[in-house]
């Protein structure tokens, strides 16, 4: 349970076989929700380090597969396409449509936001710029390189938030070229660096920091530019 009270709701769909997405539901009344790869072992992370300004962020946790080649075909555009496109469907379509019908929550694009770390996190860059209409935000964490900036980006673009750990060289040189690519194209990016290494602790750290600057007037994301 996070910290900050609510209740988490699970459930299975039928997608893979069986597949879980998990909820986080605040107390009070949601005001953004974030969609977030790889639920299974980051939604309680990224939950409790929500603090008293992001109270109102439903965060939905969808689980991932525990192996990492096939995470790999369901999460990059090119590896496997007929994976790619299953999961696709799932997470934008039947995940976003439970939130609707179950939980009762249809938010403008703006307040609504898809995270990722590493392999997640090329997911969620995916996900944002093929459905900048769904989610206005990008939420991204040390991405891995399978999925690299388009030659040609799309003419509307999602506002980004990208952050990478000093001790994960690899990841921090892939998070800033989405950076550069995204501004040169004429996107809102935030690119920050942290002291870590891949999967440390500034991930959930940095998730308050993220929701703040996508969500909250002054922050940057819906205020003046950050």
């Amino acid at each position: 349970m996070a910290s900050t009270g609510g209740e988490l709701v699970t459930e299975t769909f039928g997608y893979d076989n069986g597949r879980q997405v998990t909820a986080y539901v605040p107390a009070e009344e949601v005001t953004a929700v974030v969609f977030v790869a790889d639920g299974r072992w980051h939604l309680a992370r990224l939950t409790s380090a929500l603090g008293a300004t992001t109270r109102s962020t439903m965060v939905v946790g969808v689980h991932g597969v525990a192996d990492d080649d096939e995470r790999l075909k369901e999460y990059v555009p090119g590896i496997d396409n007929s994976r790619f496109a299953a999961h696709e469907r799932f997470f934008v379509d039947d995940v976003r449509n439970w939130v609707l019908t179950r939980l009762g929550i249809a938010l403008p694009v703006e307040r609504t936001a898809v995270w990722g770390a590493s392999l997640g996190g090329e997911f969620a860059l995916a996900a944002g710029l093929r459905h900048p209409d769904v989610y206005g935000v990008v939420l991204c964490a040390s991405p891995g390189a399978g999925y690299q900036p388009p030659a040609v980006m799309p003419s509307r673009l999602p506002r980004v938030y990208l952050v990478a750990g000093t001790e994960e060289p690899f990841f921090l040189t892939n998070a800033q070229r989405w950076a550069d690519a995204l501004r040169a194209a004429g996107a809102h990016v935030v690119m920050n660096e942290r002291p870590g290494s891949h999967g440390g602790v500034f991930w959930e750290q940095e998730f308050p920091l993220m929701v703040s600057w996508a969500f909250e007037p002054g922050h940057g994301g819906l205020g003046p530019a950050g």
